[in-house]
């Protein structure tokens, strides 16, 4: 497997980390073999495979995307599925109270006009964060 910016070391094996704002954190060279689509075009009218262009692309990494010790996002996170919940609760409710009647005879038709759309309320927020 070759080096990713997730397989790196983390820098305070490397040296001594420098906590001050406005600094990388870590700084990464990231090596990619790209096709340009004049390279495709060309290898295509010549009847050959296509040669790839060496990319190098530096980033610097100045804090993790969804780095959060704090319990803000968990406890958001459990609020937007416990309101999921609820809104599927009373969708499902809606739809059992147009479909079963009084009379006892399933009215089938009204179980059309409800819309449910799909409950995605598992961990839903955590990837949003």
């Amino acid at each position: 497997m070759t080096r990713t910016a997730h397989h790196i070391r983390p820098p305070h094996s490397r040296k001594a980390y420098d906590n001050s704002p406005g600094t990388p954190w870590c700084s990464v060279v990231l090596h990619d073999l790209r096709y340009s689509a004049r390279s495709i075009t060309e290898a295509t009218g010549e009847c050959r495979r296509p040669r790839p262009r060496k990319i190098r692309r530096a980033v610097d990494v100045y804090s993790f995307a969804r780095y959060q010790r704090d319990a803000s996002v968990a406890r958001w996170s459990a609020l937007e599925e416990r309101r999921a919940r609820q809104r599927l609760r009373t969708q499902v409710g809606t739809l059992l109270r147009l479909v079963n009647t009084t009379s006892g005879e399933l009215a089938l038709d009204a179980a059309d006009t409800v819309d449910i759309p799909p409950a995605r309320h598992r961990r839903g927020s955590l990837w949003l964060a």
